[in-house]
């Protein structure tokens, strides 16, 4: 069952990376919470390894009855959003350059469509984005050079700019993903999305 989240609110930061299915699951929801209310989430790209290395925490794949529960618990949910939704049989996916990305699409202004396709291509299609070839077809299906695209991620900037944004999330008390900052309130896990857009109303 589809949830209505018409409200008056007001924007807050979504943290992600598109390796967490449980972040595809929250940025579906929170497209449609731009849409029904008029207004943009800020989209915060940071990588979901790093923050667990610096938390010491371990990746729910590294836990193998925790990440056998996780498979059964995101199609729960997807089922409760009315969400397709189909566990990436390559997972775990390799995110780094891909997040790398979403900082150039930023800067050319095309990232709400970038990120878009990307969470589609892993957690729709069930696309291997860990294969180079499939995702420079995936780059050309949107009208981007692949060499040139990948080539300007690459760059030593960009990558220090993706690790500062990781670092600044840390500091700020983010641990994992999907986060949300609302008020300067943290509120982690896709299932805390109502006490975001309670918090947002205020």
């Amino acid at each position: 069952m589809q949830k209505n989240w018409v409200f008056m609110i007001k924007p807050f930061e979504f943290y992600f990376d598109f390796g967490s299915p449980y972040t595809f699951l929250a940025h579906n929801e929170i497209r449609k919470i731009e849409k029904e209310n008029s207004i943009k989430i800020k989209y915060m790209p940071v990588l979901l390894g790093g923050l667990l290395k610096s938390a010491g925490i371990k990746a729910n794949v590294d836990i193998p009855i925790k990440g056998k529960y996780m498979i059964k618990d995101c199609k729960l949910w997807a089922e409760k959003y009315g969400i397709t939704f189909k566990f990436n049989s390559y997972f775990p996916i390799i995110t780094l350059d891909l997040m790398r990305c979403v900082l150039i699409a930023e800067r050319k202004d095309f990232a709400q469509n970038f990120i878009n396709k990307v969470f589609d291509a892993i957690w729709k299609d069930g696309l291997n984005l860990n294969d180079t070839l499939i995702l420079q077809k995936l780059l050309q299906n949107l009208d981007i050079n692949p060499k040139t695209f990948l080539v300007e991620a690459a760059a030593q900037k960009n990558k220090d700019e993706l690790k500062k944004r990781t670092e600044d999330a840390f500091k700020k008390g983010i641990f994992g993903l999907p986060t949300f900052i609302v008020n300067n309130k943290i509120f982690w896990g896709q299932d805390r999305l109502e006490f975001v857009i309670n918090e947002a109303k205020k």
